[in-house]
């Protein structure tokens, strides 16, 4: 307990003034640059993304796809461009509705390849648990990101750091058969999140 208190003084410290919220900490820099702006370019990286006890995600996928196909050949190339295709069809989607859902009262709005937007959010991906649903055995999937505040035209310099340690998918009462779906539902938790701590610390 009192190890947890002098992480708390230390974090209130570092940045006095800006409130945690939920798994979202700022590490680094400073978000409240954000004041004043109404729309905020979205931009989402997995190029450097660990998946379970694997440190490389192409190594899972390797794995994954050969046990698939040797049960069922096809299978696991199915799966295979399903895992890639999920990112802009079912993750990205839900994210940045839940983000929003936070943040449009404030006539703020995030966007992927917003036009004229001066600052960028970089959401990064570096870890994933797929979790599983076997009978009755089951595991929450969860993600693990970086969010790097940086300005639109000068990507490589960081303005502020986010980190989302360990988002888990919600409760589905035993339905969460898909992996997709068990990690579709942990960036929903990941975009309400964040934009709860944006409104608390930038916009409200």
């Amino acid at each position: 307990m009192k190890k947890i208190m002098f992480l708390l003084l230390v974090g209130a410290f570092m940045f006095p003034g800006l409130k945690m919220f939920a798994q979202c900490k700022q590490v680094s820099g400073d978000v409240r640059v954000l004041k004043g702006q109404t729309i905020i370019n979205l931009q989402y990286d997995y190029s450097n993304m660990a998946v379970g006890k694997f440190k490389d995600e192409k190594d899972y996928i390797a794995k994954r796809t050969a046990d698939m196909n040797n049960k069922k050949p096809g299978d696991g190339d199915r799966w295979a461009e399903a895992w890639k295709n999920d990112r802009a069809s079912r993750f990205q989607p839900m994210f940045e509705k839940n983000l929003n859902q936070k943040t449009s009262k404030f006539n703020v709005n995030f966007k992927e390849n917003a036009t004229g937007a001066k600052y960028t959010l970089i959401i990064r991906t570096t870890f994933t648990e797929p979790g599983f649903n076997a009978v009755e055995v089951h595991r929450k999937a969860y993600i693990a990101l970086q969010v790097d505040l940086v300005e639109t035209a000068n990507p490589s310099k960081v303005i502020a750091s986010i980190d989302m340690k360990k988002e888990e998918s919600i409760n589905m009462m035993g339905f969460d058969y898909d992996t997709g779906g068990r990690i579709q539902s942990a960036y929903d938790r990941a975009g309400e999140n964040l934009g709860s701590f944006l409104v608390k610390n930038v916009f409200k």
